[in-house]
């Protein structure tokens, strides 16, 4: 009777395409919505045929406190709608993407952490406060191993110092051979040679009766006897003694070339 338009015809699926590919191109899904100006997130959005898009609840809420079903943008009447997510696929690629953003921040992090704890940097400052977390790290470690029991610990260390002399000790000895016959030939034939008959502590004349008549002295230097050491030097037996029992060492050595 013409009071009333009529209905106009329902879209195909066709155009609800291009409705679809129109809303895409514009982008309405990744902005806010045009009626609270909120995102979408996972809330319901609709579509309508003007490509326009909205919460659901949103224009539920305007066409119930406007008393009439047009656009709220672009005041198109009798539009269709249909339900759409769009936009909380794109919300959810946005929070995939997040994550993997913190999780490489993180692996990032822990990484340049642990490079820093190992390589030492160039800058002085940096280099001071490097060196002093790896000296703290030094002390800590030093105090857990004690367990407050220093008395312990140092007698440990005192232990293991004699235990390690005793060894090197031993191995010393086993080193040294005592010589042979025909080595205190040899060493008689070098202080032959060598022609010193003074006894190097007390400078005195040397006279033994293996010893030449020439370098004879007194009848009081017959009286001292000299001894032969196996580095081929002569000394009075009594002078050896005394530089033994007031040298500080605790192998006897020779007072001139110091051979064990």
């Amino acid at each position: 009777m013409g009071l009333v338009a009529p209905s106009s015809e329902r879209l195909t699926e066709n155009e609800w395409m291009q409705v679809k590919a129109r809303s895409v191109q514009q982008g309405d899904s990744a902005h806010p919505c045009a009626i609270c100006r909120e995102e979408f997130c996972l809330q319901p959005q609709v579509l309508l045929s003007c490509s326009h898009v909205f919460h659901r609840a949103c224009l539920q809420a305007f066409e119930r406190f406007s008393g009439r079903k047009c656009c709220p943008m672009c005041r198109r009447e009798q539009y269709e709608t249909r339900v759409i997510h769009d936009a909380a696929r794109l919300f959810k690629n946005q929070c995939a993407t997040r994550i993997q953003a913190y999780w490489r921040g993180c692996v990032t992090r822990k990484w340049y952490r642990q490079m820093r704890k190992t390589i030492c940097p160039k800058d002085k400052h940096l280099q001071r406060k490097f060196f002093e977390a790896k000296l703290q790290e030094l002390n800590d470690s030093f105090v857990r191993y004690c367990h407050t029991d220093t008395d312990a610990f140092l007698s440990d260390i005192d232990r293991s110092l004699s235990s390690s002399r005793r060894v090197f000790e031993q191995l010393e000895r086993k080193r040294i051979s005592e010589p042979q016959e025909s080595d205190w030939d040899r060493i008689q034939s070098q202080v032959i040679q060598r022609g010193v008959w003074d006894c190097s502590i007390c400078l005195t004349a040397l006279c033994s009766w293996n010893l030449p008549m020439e370098a004879g002295g007194s009848d009081q230097h017959h009286r001292r006897h000299s001894v032969l050491l196996s580095c081929s030097h002569l000394f009075h037996q009594l002078c050896l003694e005394a530089f033994e029992a007031f040298s500080a060492d605790r192998r006897p050595s020779c007072p001139l070339c110091s051979a064990a």
